[in-house]
């Protein structure tokens, strides 16, 4: 990995995509030689924040239509499963994104690496039962297994250290499924996010409307 930067919030508590991204876009492009070194630009799809998807999708097709690069999606999901694959091959794996609202995102994969639960969005109780019915306990990594650490440890679930990188998603990851996926099947097609359920906008105003109509 050439170089690798987690943009955190402002001190005020703000996301920096629309600020900071493009600027460590090509802090990243110059580590790799410049923009002649690179073969493709991969982005990640999803799920995670409504309007991060957005940005970085929106992103990646302005930085492919100026290049002329490939563009790539990478399920954010795929990523962490990746990560969790590498640490212990040969096991099953289950990758878990906090989604707010007290929710999460997850997806279970296995031994080889092949979904095993495509993405899906629930409770972290939900997400506890199935966990109860797997035939062993896989290994759990994600932002959203350190925050509902005690409702998923309780059904088996084996989660590393809040401090361990697993729990991150990393670029590294998300370029190694860009490659892998390319010139295979739907290669070259549109980005597609990976939302899982509607944004808040769309529940608010889906709420206002059902308190105006009573």
């Amino acid at each position: 990995m050439l170089h690798e930067v987690l943009l955190g919030p402002t001190l005020a508590g703000a996301p920096r995509h629309s600020t900071a991204l493009l600027a460590e876009v090509e802090r990243a492009v110059a580590a790799a030689g410049g923009w002649g070194s690179v073969g493709r630009i991969a982005v990640g799809l999803g799920p995670g924040s409504f309007v991060g998807i957005r940005i970085g999708i929106a992103t990646a097709r302005g930085l492919g239509i100026g290049t002329g690069l490939p563009l790539a999606g990478v399920c954010t999901l795929d990523a962490i499963g990746r990560a969790l694959s590498e640490r212990t091959p040969g096991s099953a794996s289950l990758a878990v994104l906090d989604a707010r609202r007290d929710e999460v995102f997850a997806a279970l994969y296995s031994a080889t690496g092949e979904r095993l639960w495509e993405p899906l969005v629930a409770s972290p109780e939900a997400l506890a039962e199935r966990l109860a019915a797997l035939p062993s306990p896989p290994l759990t990594g994600g932002s959203g297994a350190v925050r509902f650490r005690k409702e998923l440890a309780s059904r088996g679930a084996e989660i590393p250290d809040d401090s361990d990188p697993v729990h991150r998603v990393a670029a590294r990851h998300v370029c190694a499924l860009a490659e892998a996926a390319a010139g295979g099947a739907g290669a070259g097609e549109p980005l597609q996010p990976i939302y899982l359920r509607p944004p808040d906008a769309q529940r608010w105003r889906e709420r206002d409307t059902s308190k105006t109509a009573e």
